[in-house]
């Protein structure tokens, strides 16, 4: 079948009258396609020019192809990222394509499609060949229908016609052409063959289709359901049409994306990435402050847009700023478990019997005091920290106790010098007198910075992205959302002297992700929690989102002891349909909840896929992890074993571990650990897409039910 396809392909090639051979024979390679639900647009005119052409269009379910074809005696060559033939230089022919690609990117952006899925192929007669310049693709003769075949499939057939018709349209094709319609590729459909072409060139036209053209509402729905449809690592990566225009705006300085949780922040913010790393000369980096999210999101670049891949670089912040410094030739002696041993001689030589307990007798609550807001904040004076606002900290200190505050921070600092290590929030600081020292000298490691859920990070670690790029256009884009901050502390981004006013700050108001009835449930949880975003606004706990979809469903299970608890976890998950493993998750608060049920999981014959280990590949098996490890993440079905055990119902409620546990924290501080479980819970309810488990033990002393 496939030789009788190429036979009748290389027939209908060959009555293209102004192609050479070397055209001729690319043409039948692609014509085949056709008959695989591919579509070919043939020498066409340049919109918004006199007489400049473009070679071919092909859409097919790889996507959507700009392709430029050469009859060059000499093999081309690429070196140093430029494209050379016979000793001459070829760049004009790149930069010519890359306009004709932005075109096409245009005109399919206009449908709500990601401009991702277009790519630009220079496909060279005669040669053999597979190349990159830049984001452009370099294929030989023989290399261009196998790597279109190979291409993962981005399109539906119906999307397909749509595209195609509508590029025809966009791209129209010049009078007087000569067609002659009589021959199709054995095994065809003559409606998917190549458009009509000019200059002789003649192709199979497209039959009239009895549906009319395929409207655009419909070509939204459509790939919408087909994206519900797929796995969820499909589902994560998928932009909605109505979110292309950000993807494809030019700020003029930082931006920032924000909005409720389920909106699509981190889709935009992902697809915008591979627009960046595809529209620069410089390397792209993405970065978060957790350590799994980044190589998820490398794995959905990698698939979405493999052209682009190997130009962004993935990473969690602080692993970025270790690998910085030591790039730079600056020691990094990072040492988690001397750090902790350092504040705790700290604390129990200058904290335990000071003041502080009156607010909080908790060694936890001033250890993130001087994590998040002296540390954090990159606070080397007393006569600072006497007067910094400490968001989103309840807590009033007086004089007094900062000076109580102080005087710990000093003997943590003399114990971790005299030790000689650093802590986490040192590698940031180094990392940012780094930065901010090649700046001076005008070295900038990167054209463009995404940094997904900012409002996780602290002061300095912002701080230290925004001088790698400073504010040059499209540099900087900030993407997070305050409402779902799980850690303590904050800060604003005039504190770091980033300006988003104007259009470069905008905020997103459609839930793409949660259906209805789990959005609703997760509102409940922080419905009274008004919370101050990094851009300083008071926003209440219930805001206002515009909803998609529907008919989802929350299942509230209460036991009356742990063992029945677990039980109905256990056949709940065994009930689930074939094939839904991979699509769901066990999400726990506590490393220790954690390994619990991934015993019991493995007990009972249940795989299990940690999150810690997950690397956005499909894998046949329950996810399990933290609430703050599945940040970023989705998926169609949640279960979330115990999840209020870890919600203090009231202040009153709190027990301290140790030798603290007959001292009480005052109202401030109790208030604000509850809100952060808050938190920390509506983030992992609103991981789930279509189905929500909600596990209880009933009688549980101190939890809200």
């Amino acid at each position: 079948m496939l030789r009788e396809q190429w036979q009748a392909a290389r027939e209908e090639a060959r009555r293209w009258e102004a192609a050479s051979e070397g055209e001729r024979r690319i043409a039948a390679q692609l014509l085949v396609l056709t008959a695989r639900g591919w579509r070919l647009l043939v020498d066409r005119k340049w919109p918004g020019t006199r007489a400049a052409n473009v070679d071919m269009l092909l859409v097919g379910p790889g996507g959507v192809f700009v392709i430029d074809v050469k009859n060059w005696r000499t093999a081309p060559e690429t070196t140093g990222g430029k494209l050379r033939a016979g000793g001459e230089q070829r760049d004009p022919h790149v930069t010519k394509l890359l306009a004709v690609t932005k075109a096409a990117e245009g005109a399919v952006a206009s449908l709500g499609m990601s401009p991702v899925a277009v790519q630009p192929l220079m496909v060279f007669a005669g040669h053999r060949l597979d190349a990159e310049v830049g984001r452009v693709r370099l294929l030989g003769e023989r290399e261009v229908g196998p790597t279109l075949l190979s291409e993962r499939h981005r399109l539906r057939a119906e999307s397909v016609r749509a595209i195609a018709d509508h590029l025809d349209r966009v791209f129209p094709e010049y009078e007087g052409s000569s067609v002659n319609p009589s021959v199709t590729p054995s095994g065809a459909d003559p409606s998917s063959l190549a458009e009509p072409g000019a200059a002789g060139k003649a192709a199979a036209p497209r039959s009239e289709q009895p549906d009319g053209l395929f409207d655009l509402e419909g070509l939204r729905e459509a790939a919408v359901d087909a994206a519900l449809r797929a796995p969820i690592e499909q589902w994560m990566s998928f932009l909605h049409p109505d979110q292309v225009a950000l993807v494809r705006r030019n700020w003029t300085g930082p931006a920032r994306i924000s909005g409720p949780a389920g909106t699509g922040k981190t889709v935009v913010g992902l697809h915008r990435t591979a627009r960046l790393a595809r529209h620069t000369t410089g390397r792209v980096l993405y970065v978060t402050f957790a350590n799994n999210l980044p190589r998820v999101q490398a794995t959905f670049l990698r698939t979405m847009s493999p052209s682009v891949a190997d130009r962004v670089d993935f990473r969690s912040l602080h692993s970025w700023a270790k690998e910085f410094l030591q790039e730079g030739g600056i020691p990094v002696r990072l040492d988690r478990g001397k750090a902790l041993t350092a504040f705790n001689l700290a604390w129990k030589w200058t904290g335990r019997e000071s003041v502080l307990t009156e607010i909080d007798p908790d060694h936890r609550y001033w250890k993130e005091e001087i994590d998040h807001v002296i540390k954090g904040r990159g606070i080397t004076s007393f006569e600072e920290y006497a007067t910094v606002p400490r968001r989103r900290r309840r807590s009033s200190l007086r004089r007094v106790h900062r000076q109580a505050v102080w005087r710990l921070y000093e003997a943590y600092e003399q114990h971790r010098t005299e030790r000689g290590f650093h802590d986490f929030n040192d590698v940031l600081s180094l990392a940012l007198a780094e930065a901010r020292r090649r700046t001076e000298e005008g070295q900038r490691p990167y054209a463009a910075v995404v940094v997904d859920e900012v409002q996780d990070l602290t002061l300095v670690g912002v701080q230290l992205l925004h001088t790698l790029v400073g504010d040059a256009p499209n540099g900087l884009l900030l993407v997070g959302d305050g409402q779902q901050a799980v850690y303590p502390g904050g800060f604003r981004l005039s504190d770091a002297g980033i300006d988003i006013r104007g259009d470069r700050g905008q905020v997103l108001h459609t839930n793409y992700r949660n259906r209805r009835e789990i959005l609703e449930a997760a509102l409940e949880v922080v419905a009274d929690d008004t919370f101050e975003d990094i851009d300083g606004l008071r926003t209440p706990g219930r805001r206002n989102v515009d909803l998609t979809y529907h008919d989802g469903e929350v299942i509230r299970v209460v036991e009356p002891t742990q063992a029945a608890h677990d039980q109905a976890l256990v056949q709940a998950l065994h009930a689930l349909p074939p094939g839904a493993l991979p699509d769901t998750a066990v999400l726990c608060p506590s490393i220790r909840a954690i390994d619990h049920y991934h015993r019991l999981l493995e007990r009972e014959g249940i795989p299990v896929c940690p999150l810690d280990r997950y690397d956005g590949h499909p894998v046949d098996a329950v996810k399990i992890g933290s609430y703050l490890r599945a940040k970023g993440l989705e998926f169609k079905r949640v279960f979330l074993p115990d999840h209020d055990a870890a919600v203090p119902q009231a202040p009153e409620s709190v027990s301290l571990p140790g030798p603290d546990a007959n001292r009480r924290p005052s109202y401030e501080t109790a208030m604000e650990r509850s809100e952060l479980a808050r938190s920390q819970l509506f983030v992992a309810m609103t991981r789930a897409r279509d189905v929500l488990w909600l596990g209880s033990v009933r009688h549980r002393p101190g939890c809200a039910r």
